[in-house]
């Protein structure tokens, strides 16, 4: 697979200043103000393939929306190298932003006061697109998101999850081959995402390259093929979801419900991750240690247990970790 996005040793460092509270310390600052450097991304390298959906995940103020501001080349990295479809995006921006997409979750590119229809028109133009090419587009983005009827509403009265289908043909007008998604499912109901993740699919696997930054970690499970994690400006993952899950060995959640409380499960490879009642409770399960069929058995001859569960270990878990090693 041929990287179309090529990071080495980003870095992006901002200067701001100490201010104290109060009065006094106020007036102070006036004629003498501390500088501070702030490290918002480290040395992070990477690589994305053409074709790819890749997920960039973090907590908040880990640099993950920095990283996505350089790589849209909204911001000039202090130091280190990008190349994207053979771009360098600060410096090449005019040119190279006609091949890029953007939706954000939080901020809309639709005219509040505008039927969509409207603001389709405005990208058209922007983009030079030709009548052609633009009815052809639109035409396949209404069919796909039962859009027919939308399109003609002022932008003010439709809902969140009609203005979220808007904004991605929006970006996708002008057919772009890289589409950077910041919490693109934020505030949506379970339909609504689940029409938006079968729309990047389809997207995807008619060529384009998509990165998702996101905390619905959802998104990423449904989506994502390659996670990359950056905490505290630093990468500190970058392989795929397989591996992501392997990150903490070999383990699942069992759930249980008894049918009499039972004083503990002293079983290797096995701890109560969460206790909802005397006859409920939640097991984190190592199958280093034991096998699932063994742990089953030996449940059997320790307690009595009206319903099981085995499900894998969820994806907050996993990434919790990866957090907290790091601090």
């Amino acid at each position: 697979m041929e990287e179309i996005i090529k990071v080495r040793n980003l870095t992006k460092t901002y200067t701001t200043y100490k201010r104290g509270s109060g009065f006094a310390e106020t007036v102070k600052s006036f004629f003498h103000r501390e500088k501070i450097t702030v490290e918002a991304v480290k040395d992070v390298s990477f690589e994305i393939g053409e074709g790819q959906i890749a997920g960039i995940l973090g907590p908040n103020g880990a640099g993950k929306s920095t990283t996505i501001k350089m790589l849209t080349g909204t911001l000039f990295p202090t130091s280190g190298d990008m190349n994207v479809m053979g771009y360098i995006p600060y410096k090449q921006r005019g040119t190279y932003v006609t091949h890029i997409g953007a939706v954000f979750g939080q901020k809309s590119q639709l005219v509040w006061d505008i039927p969509p229809l409207d603001s389709f028109n405005m990208n058209k133009a922007i983009y030079s697109l030709t009548e052609a090419e633009f009815k052809k587009v639109l035409d396949e983005f209404i069919e796909l998101f039962d859009l027919k009827d939308i399109i003609q509403k002022p932008t003010r009265v439709l809902s969140l999850g009609e203005r979220m289908k808007c904004e991605f043909v929006m970006a996708m007008l002008h057919q772009p081959k890289i589409v950077f998604l910041d919490e693109p499912t934020i505030g949506l109901d379970v339909i609504a995402k689940q029409r938006i993740r079968a729309f990047i699919r389809e997207m995807n696997r008619k060529g384009t390259t998509f990165i998702l930054t996101t905390h619905d970690l959802e998104d990423v499970e449904q989506l994502a093929q390659k996670v990359i994690i950056i905490n505290h400006g630093q990468k500190v993952f970058d392989d795929t979801l397989m591996k992501l899950r392997l990150n903490l060995g070999t383990k699942k959640i069992i759930h249980l419900q008894l049918t009499r409380p039972v004083q503990s499960f002293d079983l290797e490879g096995v701890k109560v991750d969460e206790k909802h009642s005397d006859l409920e409770y939640t097991l984190e399960v190592n199958l280093e240690k034991n096998s699932i069929s063994t742990i089953i058995r030996k449940l059997s001859e320790m307690c009595e247990f009206s319903d099981i569960s085995i499900k894998e270990l969820p994806m907050e878990k996993i990434i919790t970790s990866i957090y907290e090693s790091e601090d």
